[in-house]
């Protein structure tokens, strides 16, 4: 068997240009919103914290792991209080002017976690606790078998 002979062409492919006085349509990523449901969740190990619209759709997040803080650190009050910092930056490019707030957990980061963020001044509507309570607990376990 012999050579195989490979046969090159070239294509020229013209692109078309765009009209003068056109151009794209740029879509923002951030939408403007004046009033929002600020959600704190405080356990002993980690504390975060979502910004939410009155509909519940998350528009901003921030936990004190994704600052940078690690092990024991994440749940202490310096930790939580840095984390409202940065949320509140991210809620004033936001445009939010006034928040609610709902507080589940019974981590030490609860209370600086609202400080932080209302340090930056955005004003506090309302403070609502759901944290979960259990009303008889789980079933114990049976007696060993001997």
């Amino acid at each position: 068997m012999g050579k195989k002979k490979i046969a090159t062409t070239s294509i020229e492919v013209e692109t078309p240009t765009p009209e003068v006085g056109i151009e794209e349509k740029k879509t923002s990523a951030k939408r403007r919103v004046d009033s929002g449901v600020l959600s704190v969740e405080s356990t002993y190990n980690n504390t975060k914290l979502a910004l939410t619209d009155q509909k519940g759709g998350t528009l901003a997040w921030s936990s004190s792991g994704s600052l940078g803080f690690k092990g024991a650190k994440k749940g202490t009050p310096f930790a939580a209080a840095k984390v409202g910092e940065v949320l509140a930056e991210k809620a004033l490019a936001l445009g939010v002017k006034e928040v609610r707030v709902v507080v589940k957990g019974v981590g030490s980061g609860r209370e600086s976690a609202i400080r932080g963020f209302i340090s930056k001044g955005i004003n506090l509507t309302a403070i609502q606790d759901q944290t979960p309570i259990p009303h008889n607990g789980p079933k114990p376990p049976k007696p060993r078998r001997t």
